[in-house]
């Protein structure tokens, strides 16, 4: 069981909602990380977009003056990476960014791919 992450830094609280959009802790191997799991269901993947990377680099931010050991991704599901990440803005603002991503497949809830 992964047990959610509870931050709370520089006069912050960040409250993580519990539904479809979940911000974990969890160890891969010998890594520790912190996984925001996005759905991007609205009718504009960009909109979701951009409120993912927002909530993704404040989650760094605070994860970096808290847990420094822990590595940040943000899960993405399978059919939003093969459309919208594929585009050139996307990809050009996921390096610029270092966005470190899983890629899920929802319906099966499995891991396809982990990006560093």
């Amino acid at each position: 069981m992964i047990d959610p992450l509870r931050l709370e830094t520089g006069g912050t609280k960040f409250e993580i909602d519990w539904g479809a959009e979940r911000f974990l802790a969890a160890q891969r191997g010998e890594e520790k990380i912190a996984v925001e799991i996005k759905t991007f269901t609205s009718d504009s993947p960009l909109t979701d977009y951009h409120a993912a990377l927002g909530q993704f680099l404040n989650y760094r931010l605070a994860l970096e003056m808290i847990a420094p050991e822990r590595t940040l991704y943000l899960a993405i599901p399978i059919m939003v990476q093969e459309s919208f990440f594929q585009r050139e803005f996307a990809q050009k603002s996921l390096e610029r960014y270092q966005v470190s991503r899983i890629i899920y497949n929802p319906i099966d809830e499995v891991i396809m791919q982990w990006i560093k």
